[in-house]
């Protein structure tokens, strides 16, 4: 039994230590085969890695050509095309700075002039309104919708042709102005996304913003809606449901191009986002201008 005994315990013994060998063994292996992975993996994404980068430098590359051309080109493309040209920009809520900087720098080399600048409270207090035209066919606003739609239309007309009534409350109708809203050959709408309020004040701004627009296209001036590319959400298709020409592309060579040729009288959805029918207008189809040269040659300011 004692030499029973200490044969078993020495088996037992001997089978620890092969399994204690094993696992060392395997362990190590395992490692191993591990490490092989990880510095296969590792290697693998170090080469997807860099080959992402070369192609982000190219593309970055090829995108700085392209801004370059387009930067140098469309000078050429709109040089004296507006020449004369009296323009305003008009703001339906907010007029962010770098939409009325966009606009300028594609007027500069077609020879236009921004002459006036615009932003329409949403909405403005209708009894502020309604004090300063007390005497005048506009004094229930406050209380009659068909008199804001008459007001609206009014100041959409003298916002190109200037006027009194626009004079007259100018101050209660725009949170900020400059300039002379008078003699425009054309006009510039941008739509700020509207902010979040009672469902009332949300109606009576979009009434006052429809009136707006259907004044001014009772002109001859031309009309344009425009975004910036990064404008998100954009609102841009509120204005093209408004009949107007639009450019969503407003900040790239391509969309002072297309501005421009707006301006110029042609007519279309322009730019890259859903909804654009076409980059560009037409760029070799000349557009017919009034005997004075300009596309609308308009008349006096109203009363």
């Amino acid at each position: 039994m004692g030499y029973s005994a200490r044969y078993h315990a020495a088996s037992l013994a001997a089978v620890f230590l092969a399994l204690a060998i094993g696992i060392l063994i395997g362990t190590q292996w395992g490692a191993d085969v591990l490490n092989n992975t990880r510095e296969d993996l590792e290697s693998s994404l170090t080469s997807d890695l860099n080959d992402a980068r070369g192609q982000i430098d190219e593309q970055n590359r090829e995108l700085g050509q392209l801004g370059e051309f387009g930067d140098t080109a469309y000078p050429l493309l709109i040089e004296g095309r507006l020449a004369g040209d009296r323009v305003g920009v008009v703001g339906l809520g907010q007029l962010p700075s770098n939409v009325t900087d966009s606009i300028e720098s594609a007027l500069e080399p077609a020879g236009a002039e921004l002459v006036a600048v615009g932003a329409i409270r949403q909405p403005p207090s209708l009894e502020d309104l309604a004090g300063n035209l007390e005497g005048t066919r506009f004094r229930s606003i406050a209380t009659n919708e068909d008199t804001l739609t008459a007001y609206g239309q009014t100041i959409g007309r003298q916002l190109v042709r200037g006027g009194r009534i626009l004079t007259q409350t100018r101050s209660d109708l725009m949170s900020q102005s400059s300039g002379q809203f008078r003699g425009l050959d054309g006009l510039v709408f941008y739509r700020a996304e509207p902010e979040e309020t009672d469902p009332e004040l949300q109606d009576t701004a979009e009434a006052l913003d429809r009136a707006i627009i259907e004044g001014a296209e009772a002109t001859r001036a031309r009309l344009v809606g425009v975004e910036v590319t990064g404008t998100d959400p954009s609102t841009v298709t509120y204005l093209r449901d408004q009949n107007l020409t639009t450019v969503d592309n407003l900040d790239q060579p391509a969309g002072k191009v297309s501005l421009a040729y707006a301006l110029n009288g042609a007519e279309g959805a322009f730019g890259v986002k859903g909804g654009a029918t076409r980059l560009l207008p037409e760029l070799l189809a000349p557009v017919a201008r009034g005997a004075n040269g300009s596309p609308n040659g308009q008349g006096r300011a109203e009363p």
